[in-house]
């Protein structure tokens, strides 16, 4: 239940369960035990008949749906009085993951809000609330007759009351979706406004179909891409519900998206199924860039939110007001300066290294079968002599001839100083 019987005289202000503002129980208000046995057979039924009543096409699947957080109270209204116990009335105020802040009320009379649980939109045949799940195709007529979608002025003159203010006709709304969600009846005690409202809206409430939620979906993937400047970074995909999307890039001065199709620049809107990439201009310090999409569609009066968390349940809401909300993707692409080329040497006048006198010739890979020849090659056989000298050639008999004449030279010399020496002795 939303909140727990006014005879219930523990207040509860804060996790996990709370309403603020009323006196509430932490245990969970029971439901007699003819009204436990109707709420046991029928709710699997009806809610899976719901979806037909509503007409409802499937909603969104889980990761297209809109999602949010429980984060307080739109309006309060009084509390009312029904054959189940007093319990309050509220608004809620549920903020979805673009900040839109929706406004809903309880359709799950037996479950208790908790304070910062996380919802998501889902089909009405997932509904999880308990109770008795009676007639929820009036649901839809409710919200579109019943306060905030109408003013109090016009319930005035739809109900005849005069005296009806915002609070009176927040209460007698919720009570009458309860009505029609859980089987709640009110018991006839309540202050004049509220009966008035609820009576108006219980009495003429007919089954009227809910418009189809548009199918609304846009992603990028992968989320990042990494590379060097000077080139065109990653292969993004753009998927969408859409045609086509407006895409804005955020990066430095030269910095563009291409589509890698074609080659082409991108300026402007990406159509679906378009796979493109970031250049980021040569020369470019190393950094970040951005790119992001947005696709805006409008969440209808009237459809359902449901806790993630079923560890921890929470009352499911229904949107009381339709909303312009948004859907966004997006990726990053990182880079680094691209390194400059390192330049061929210079070659220098002396060689580095000084090559050996004789060099080793590299050896091939195939053996040469053929004999190296000598650096002095022999001389053929047939010059050499019968006695197997060397042949005398003109350069050398022109030595013997020059030598033989010096030892002559020299013989003579040496006479003629000893034949001098001999007649010196004799005259002496």
């Amino acid at each position: 239940m939303p909140f727990a019987p006014e005879t219930a005289n523990t207040a509860l202000s804060g996790f996990p369960y709370f309403s603020p503002g009323h006196d509430l129980s932490v245990t969970s208000h029971p439901l007699p035990a003819t009204r436990r046995s109707r709420a046991v057979t029928k709710v699997a039924a009806t809610a899976a008949a719901a979806t037909l009543a509503l007409g409802l096409a499937a909603a969104p699947a889980a990761a297209e749906g809109a999602t949010g957080e429980y984060v307080g109270n739109a309006e309060q209204g009084y509390k009312v009085h029904t054959t189940d116990g007093t319990v309050g009335t509220t608004l809620f105020n549920l903020k979805l993951d673009d900040g839109t802040v929706l406004r809903t009320y309880c359709i799950d009379f037996e479950t208790n809000i908790r304070g910062g649980a996380k919802y998501q939109e889902d089909a009405w045949d997932n509904y999880p609330g308990k109770g008795d799940f009676a007639e929820p195709a009036k649901v839809h007529w409710v919200l579109q007759n019943g306060y905030p979608q109408v003013d109090t002025s016009t319930l005035r003159e739809k109900t005849g009351y005069d005296n009806i203010n915002r609070k009176t006709a927040l209460s007698g709304t919720q009570a009458a979706i309860w009505h029609f969600s859980n089987g709640i009846e009110l018991d006839g005690e309540d202050r004049r406004g509220v009966t008035e409202v609820y009576d108006y809206l219980v009495e003429n409430a007919v089954e009227e179909p809910q418009s189809q939620e548009p199918d609304t979906s846009l992603s990028i993937t992968p989320a990042s891409a990494e590379g060097k400047a000077g080139e065109t970074i990653g292969e993004f995909l753009l998927e969408t519900s859409a045609d086509s999307v407006p895409v804005k890039l955020s990066g430095p001065e030269g910095a563009k998206l291409v589509d890698l199709g074609s080659g082409d620049e991108i300026a402007g809107e990406v159509a679906n199924g378009t796979k493109f990439g970031v250049q980021i201009p040569k020369g470019t310090a190393a950094g970040e860039a951005g790119v992001s999409a947005s696709i805006s569609t409008k969440l209808h009066m009237g459809r359902l939110f449901k806790g993630v968390d079923d560890d921890k349940p929470t009352q499911t809401l229904i949107a009381a007001e339709s909303q312009e909300i948004s859907t966004d993707a997006g990726a990053k692409v990182s880079w680094t300066e691209a390194s400059e080329p390192t330049p061929s040497p210079t070659p220098s006048d002396t060689p580095s290294e000084t090559p050996s006198e004789s060099p080793s010739p590299s050896p091939s890979e195939t053996p040469d079968t053929k004999p190296t020849p000598s650096e002095s090659p022999e001389a053929p056989a047939e010059d050499e002599d019968d006695e197997g000298g060397l042949p005398v050639t003109g350069a050398a008999l022109g030595g013997l001839v020059a030598a033989a004449v010096a030892a002559l030279g020299a013989g003579a010399a040496v006479m003629y100083l000893s034949r001098k020496r001999r007649s010196s002795s004799s005259i002496s």
